[in-house]
């Protein structure tokens, strides 16, 4: 049980610190936390983000890397996949990117970086297909919107004003959606 309760406060104290911008005093109670449940992906989540503030990729990948071997969350995944984008091994990133959308199809760090890469590489016609299984896992505006924006710049606006439609549906007031659907239209 003590344990347990050493992990509690060290990962307090780090998250308190990270978010104070000590990394130092960060790192040292996010490293107890680790020793105190090396189980728990949280504080290696906390270690990878202090990395990749200092500007140290490497070890902020091992971090988020450990923290996707205990749990393969989203978050460890879209981390694993920043660095790839940081280290320009954007098939690498995109796998990563889309991991995390299958686990959390509304993380919007996951989903700009896989928009920002599928435009760059070209790749818009496979991210409409992975974006359209996010919404089968879960109905999203987020994603409505940003496949809708996908299919308009493949010239394919009938299919978009659909998703746009969506949005509106249940969100009326949705500027971008009005926006976009009045220049599609």
């Amino acid at each position: 049980m003590s344990n347990h309760i050493d992990y509690e406060i060290n990962k307090e104290l780090g998250e308190c610190y990270l978010h104070m911008g000590d990394y130092d005093k960060a790192e040292e109670y996010y490293q107890k936390a680790a020793q105190s449940a090396d189980d728990i992906a949280a504080p290696f989540l906390g270690l990878a983000t202090i990395y990749v503030q200092r500007g140290d990729y490497d070890a902020a990948y091992a971090q988020y890397s450990k923290a996707a071997g205990i749990e393969k969350s989203d978050k460890a995944l879209a981390g694993m996949g920043l660095v790839q984008m940081e280290r320009k091994d954007y098939d690498a990133a995109y796998a990563n990117f889309k991991q995390a959308l299958e686990i959390n199809p509304e993380n919007m760090v996951a989903m700009n970086c896989l928009v920002q890469i599928a435009h760059v590489q070209g790749r818009l016609s496979e991210l409409v297909t992975v974006l359209e299984n996010c919404l089968k896992i879960k109905e999203s505006d987020a994603v409505n919107f940003t496949l809708a924006g996908c299919l308009v710049a493949l010239g394919r606006k009938e299919e978009a004003k659909k998703y746009l439609q969506a949005i509106m549906a249940q969100n009326p007031k949705h500027e971008a959606a009005q926006t976009l659907l009045a220049n599609i239209a």
